[in-house]
């Protein structure tokens, strides 16, 4: 037998499959969308098995292959994208144990009603793609269109949730994750869905497919991947350097989330911080010998410190001149002329006087958690906020200015999911030279939340071209260079400390420079393909 007449074989059963799934109805026809959309979250962190999409993205295709209106496919759609989103999500229920009598009782409603509104927006790239719905590789192309557009509005309407846009699949290796400098995540997203769908619906087309045919349809996923693996390796091939006479301390204290506002938790807390800061990594007393920059994580301090001169001298105490302590902390201020106290989540640096020398206040808030959005009304219903406090925090100055803290170059701050933002971590004119995150992902327990969050954390590096310091509560810390690489890190409840150096940035990436023009290119090269290659049939 030749190896001609074995290779229809697989195609064929492409087909076949193409045809069951095409077939199906009901409930039936649901749960295979579902299970799509739930497999696909294999290809995201911490499990990076991006080649699962080949598999499950092009059930979608066949899904609104079959559906006989909008309507259908919507249904479809959604199906697939609460599959997706609610195996993405699901660690936010965690959040809702951690004070189990008062927030309990709304985890299943808060663990389904996410996924399933996130799902709308593919719901509607479905049902944009069959309003114009061609045949061969042209509607592959149309799918990409509608729902990279939907994954951007994700990411911006209603505050916008940006979690594991699809672009996230050609992250991993870190040589891919050099394309994020490129186009960014979002700008991938489109490249990732052709990538990933083309092949199989090629192949499945056909009820025999040639060997031409094969090659012709994995050239459409090997191409792209070799040039962006090829620009990946040319980037990571470029020296590291080092700020100079900068080493900073990261400090991860590992509280348990129940202890972390109780009263009677508050000094030992508070204690820890500043035990771990004089302590190198063997746990060895040195006084931050070396050290120039102590860093801890959100909110570390369970109690306000501007307003408690006890800790403020403490920090004095700890800190030898010139050493400055940055930290997550809470503040509320009452502004001239009002009389309503605004609370504040921070991220603020000390001097060696324990003197506050630097100030970042949160400007994106997290819906339900910092804030309630028509907070009179869900407040008169007995709906609460999760974090600690009365009330909603308030937003800080916007756009995001950057910090002066001695001793570093101009600082972003990032107060924990602010770092999920493609494009919004730079907001003024000026380019900072330094990231720093502080986050608390002990809300999230040992899941795949604060996994992901953290591959994240290192995209955003890549695309800002900018290294990136993050101290986390319960893990995970890490130092980040430009290129994404992770220099130290603490996992997950591991409590203990990093000493490191500071790495340098780099001019400005593509992305730094254009933003997400990179995808509206993207859009255009794909929509000028498809006309190119829409069915003469297709056209009215």
């Amino acid at each position: 037998m030749t190896l001609a007449a074995t290779i229809p074989a697989p195609a064929g059963l492409a087909h076949r499959i193409r045809l069951w799934v095409g077939a199906i109805s009901g409930r039936r026809r649901a749960a295979v969308a579902f299970a799509a959309g739930s497999l696909s979250v294999l290809a995201f962190a911490p499990v990076f098995f991006a080649p699962i999409l080949f598999l499950t993205l092009p059930c979608l295709v066949w899904l609104i292959d079959s559906s006989s209106n909008t309507r259908a496919a919507a249904i479809a759609s959604w199906w697939f994208g609460f599959g997706y989103f609610f195996f993405n999500l699901f660690w936010i229920g965690e959040a809702f144990l951690v004070e189990a009598d008062k927030f309990a009782i709304l985890l299943p409603v808060a663990i389904t009603l996410l996924p399933a509104g996130l799902a709308l927006f593919w719901a509607c790239a479905g049902a944009a793609a069959r309003l114009v719905w061609p045949g061969g590789l042209a509607r592959v192309l149309v799918l990409a269109i509608t729902l990279s557009v939907a994954e951007w509005l994700r990411g911006h309407v209603l505050t916008g949730l940006p979690w594991n846009v699809i672009g996230y699949a050609l992250t991993y290796p870190l040589s891919l994750m050099q394309s994020a400098a490129l186009l960014g995540v979002y700008g991938l997203t489109p490249i990732a869905i052709l990538i990933f769908t083309a092949p199989l619906v090629c192949i499945a087309d056909r009820t025999r497919a040639a060997p031409a045919d094969w090659v012709r349809a994995f050239a459409i996923a090997i191409i792209p991947l070799a040039g962006l693996w090829a620009y990946g390796v040319g980037r990571l091939a470029v020296p590291q350097t080092f700020l100079p006479d900068v080493k900073i301390r990261i400090v991860q204290p590992s509280v348990p989330q129940r202890e972390k506002w109780l009263p009677e938790f508050q000094k030992q807390i508070f204690d820890d911080h500043l035990a771990l800061s004089i302590a190198n990594a063997e746990g060895i007393r040195d006084d931050l010998a070396g050290i120039t920059h102590v860093i801890w994580p959100e909110a570390a301090m369970p109690f306000l410190p501007l307003e408690t001169p006890v800790a403020l001298k403490a920090i004095a105490d700890m800190l030898p001149d010139g050493r400055v302590l940055v930290t997550g902390a809470l503040r509320r201020e009452t502004k001239a002329g009002a009389t309503a106290v605004e609370a504040f989540n921070s991220l603020m640096a000390f001097n060696a006087n324990g003197g506050l020398s630097a100030l970042y206040d949160k400007i994106h808030l997290v819906p339900f958690g910092e804030y309630l959005p028509v907070e009179p009304v869900l407040t008169a219903i007995g709906i609460k906020k999760l974090t600690h406090g009365r009330g909603s925090f308030s937003v800080g100055v916007q756009p995001r200015p950057l910090i002066n803290i001695a001793g570093l170059p101009p600082v972003a701050g990032l107060i924990c999911y602010e770092v999920l933002f493609p494009g919004e971590i730079v907001q003024g004119g000026q380019r900072p030279g330094l990231l720093i995150n502080v986050t608390n992902d002990g809300w999230f327990g040992n899941t795949t939340g604060p996994r992901q969050h953290f591959h994240q954390t290192r995209v955003r590096a890549v695309e800002e071209g900018v290294p990136l310091i993050r101290a986390a509560n319960n893990g995970i810390s890490a130092v980040i260079d430009r290129n994404g690489r992770v220099l130290g890190a603490l996992g997950l409840n591991v409590r203990g400390i990093i000493d490191s150096q500071v790495p340098a940035g780099a001019g400005p990436t593509p992305y730094t420079r254009f933003g997400d023009f990179g995808l509206s290119l993207m859009l255009v090269l794909f929509a000028a393909a498809a006309a190119a290659l829409w069915p003469k049939k297709s056209k009215k």
